[in-house]
């Protein structure tokens, strides 16, 4: 199971890449591989100004649905939408191809609040 170590991550297992005022997030390879078979992604908040942990979209498993909750408060700016026809990239690259929303974040301390590679790998290994 990947954990890129130049990641944030979240207790919802969401990973985070900061790049200036703008993160880019997506699930966990550990999360994508708890929620299986990916067969649809549902984002309908871009242009929206969302507060920390407030849900900012769904991913469809086979069996489950599961609410993604916004590591930062700040603008949806963009959505990945080629998930909207592939959301299988979700389970097959979850880092890359499989990234879910921009965000333009509002509070940089916020950041800081966000998990280590190695504090993550803490959470889901109990």
């Amino acid at each position: 199971m990947k954990i890129p170590k130049d990641l944030k991550y979240t207790n919802d297992h969401e990973w985070v890449k900061i790049e200036g005022d703008v993160a880019t997030v997506g699930i966990t390879d550990f999360a994508q591989g708890e929620l299986g078979d990916i067969v649809y992604v549902e984002v309908e908040t871009v242009d929206e100004t969302l507060e920390r942990e407030e849900v900012f979209g769904t991913v469809e498993a086979v069996k489950t649905v599961s609410d993604l909750f916004s590591p930062l408060s700040g603008e949806i700016i963009e959505f990945n939408e080629s998930l909207e026809d592939e959301p299988e990239k979700v389970n097959s690259d979850p880092y890359g191809e499989g990234w879910m929303v921009k965000i333009r974040f509002s509070d940089a301390s916020q950041v800081d609040d966000l998990l280590s590679a190695e504090d993550y790998s803490k959470i889901i290994e109990g």
